[in-house]
């Protein structure tokens, strides 16, 4: 009797807006480009990403995902904020996949058995000539790593800051999405969202969504009086 295939482990879900089309780098051209072009033949196996909360960390583990599965290529996505409290049971034949994207490293950094489990997906993903990114609020030589043998490995690949986005920046990356979501954001429009927005450029994507939402609901075009009166500024 054959026997079963083993199943894949399973990650969690990639949102659809999560690509590199929809990211803007400013600073940060040439870790996007290392990340487009990992899975070609002379990519890197492993990319070690980390930078503050809000710079687009998750984005661009997730565009890596998509960008993966439009190659038919096998990919996997692990926020370790979301399945760090469980076992790394889906860590195990992961050298299966052809790209593995781990978010939020540093939720189970100092924890034995998730620090081994790492330590041994590591090797395996390596041995078996496919890829690996990681990202963590840290570098990796300012992670508290127990485990020296993991400590190592996380210093082996190219290590990327993802640096924030200046004004200029975060207005280009403002209208990129605004055009991607089909909408006219117009210069006064966006520089006044960005004036009284959050500064996080999340908060300020989920602030474009409310403006779209009410936008298509009231018919109206967008203006710094509709968005005064939209957001309740």
């Amino acid at each position: 009797m054959s026997r079963a295939p083993a199943q894949l482990p399973l990650g969690v879900g990639l949102r659809d807006d999560a690509t590199f089309a929809n990211f803007h780098p400013g600073p940060n051209a040439t870790l996007v480009d290392r990340l487009v072009h990992q899975l070609d033949d002379d990519g890197e196996p492993f990319l070690y990403v980390w930078g503050a909360s809000g710079t687009g960390r998750s984005h661009l583990l997730q565009a890596a995902c998509h960008a993966a599965s439009d190659r038919d290529c096998r990919a996997l996505y692990l926020p370790l904020a979301e399945l760090g409290h469980f076992p790394p049971l889906m860590l195990e034949e992961i050298e299966r996949l052809d790209l593995v994207a781990i978010d939020d490293l540093e939720r189970v950094v100092g924890r034995k058995r998730w620090e081994e489990a790492l330590f041994h997906a590591f090797n395996r993903l390596r041995d078996a000539g496919k890829r690996l990114v990681i990202a963590a609020e840290a570098p990796p030589r300012q992670l508290p790593v127990k485990l020296p043998d993991l400590a190592s490995r996380l210093t082996w690949g190219m290590t990327f800051h993802l640096q924030g986005l200046d004004d200029a920046g975060r207005l280009t990356a403002l209208q990129l999405r605004a055009r991607r979501r089909g909408m006219q954001l117009p210069d006064e429009v966006a520089r006044y969202i960005l004036h009284r927005g959050p500064r996080r450029m999340d908060a300020l994507f989920q602030t474009l969504e409310a403006l779209d939402r009410a936008s298509l609901s009231a018919q109206r075009k967008l203006t710094i009086p509709f968005v005064k009166q939209a957001l309740g500024w």
